[in-house]
């Protein structure tokens, strides 16, 4: 693993420990300004970190309890000054009945070393669907 592999997967950690807490200003401080974002939850598009930050404040809201996040088979490739993080991600949280709702989402991270740190550019999160009915498969399991 090199440097750069280290202080990206650090990144993401600190991303992956600050949803966990809840913490807005660790989220969004691990966004790049100028960040875009395709979300499974909401509009198309998110365009800049202020955008963004008010989805996870709208988000963080709706979730009851300690939310569930853990990372698998995450994969980093890296080239000079940009990276691409992906893999799946198990989430979710408890519901009105304190039952834990989960599924396991896709997830995209673009990220760029910005003076001299690494910052998300792009991130894009996705569930398979469908096509002939609509509906999304929040059941499947990583193989």
């Amino acid at each position: 693993m090199t440097a750069e592999h280290s202080e990206i997967r650090a990144l993401i950690e600190r991303w992956v420990s600050s949803v966990r807490r809840r913490d807005l200003e660790g989220i969004t401080a691990t966004y790049a300004p100028d960040v875009v974002a395709f979300d499974a939850i909401g509009p198309l598009r998110f365009t800049g970190r202020a955008s963004y930050r008010e989805h996870w404040q709208r988000c963080q809201e709706q979730v009851r309890g300690e939310p569930l996040l853990e990372m698998n088979d995450l994969r980093i490739e890296q080239d000079g000054a940009l990276a691409c993080a992906y893999g799946l991600c198990h989430c979710g949280c408890a519901n009105e009945k304190g039952e834990m709702e989960s599924a396991w989402m896709r997830f995209t991270q673009v990220l760029r070393r910005i003076d001299g740190q690494w910052l998300i550019v792009h991130e894009h999160w996705s569930a398979p669907f469908d096509p002939q009915s609509g509906q999304a498969h929040f059941d499947l399991q990583p193989e």
